[in-house]
């Protein structure tokens, strides 16, 4: 049901006090289920890994629901399949996608925590996937990055332990941004 809605839970969290929710979409799945495992192992986050297969049929679902809730202020409320899986959220909340950003933000305001997008923005020029991946700042370093960075922001984390990861992900911060490059 799931795949048809747009999204499913493809894997849970393991134990940790820090949680969060990783998305993937499409081919890049390969990459945030890499980045769950290293935030678990490496630095005790526990992320639920969900498999986004469209994030436009969740925006449409979404918005079908949000209007059928305006022409019919009688009824209960419908909540959306998207809030329903993300709304309740509290933490860090990053998707992935080889798609430019815009993508994943179709579904920003029915997300709650902190929700960050990661995508292919701007003029790629590689010669393979991992290497536009590193460009684009969209593989499972930058996942892991983006994680604790967002888990700092939210006072869970120590933003020593963000820059740490960075020197130990071989994270550039001197590298050029893709979006101007």
């Amino acid at each position: 049901e799931g795949i048809l809605k747009g999204a499913y839970l493809l894997q849970k969290g393991g134990k940790g006090k820090l949680k969060a929710t990783l998305m993937g979409s499409g081919t890049i799945l390969r990459e945030v289920l890499a980045a769950a495992g290293i935030l678990q192992e490496d630095y005790g986050v526990a992320s639920d890994v969900y498999s986004v297969t469209s994030f436009s049929e969740l925006r449409r679902e979404a918005l079908l629901v949000e209007r059928e809730n305006l022409l019919n202020p009688e009824k209960k409320p419908g909540v959306p399949y998207v809030q329903k899986l993300f709304g309740g959220l509290q933490s860090a909340v990053v998707a992935a996608t080889d798609n430019m950003r815009t993508v994943p933000d179709q579904i920003r305001q029915w997300v709650g925590g902190r929700y960050v997008t990661l995508g292919t923005d701007g003029f790629g020029r590689s010669d393979g996937r991992a290497a536009l991946r590193h460009h684009f700042e969209v593989d499972r370093r930058y996942i892991v990055l983006a994680t604790l960075k967002a888990l700092a922001d939210e006072g869970e984390l120590d933003r020593k332990v963000v820059a740490a990861a960075a020197k130990k992900l071989g994270v550039d911060p001197a590298k050029a941004n893709p979006l101007n490059s």
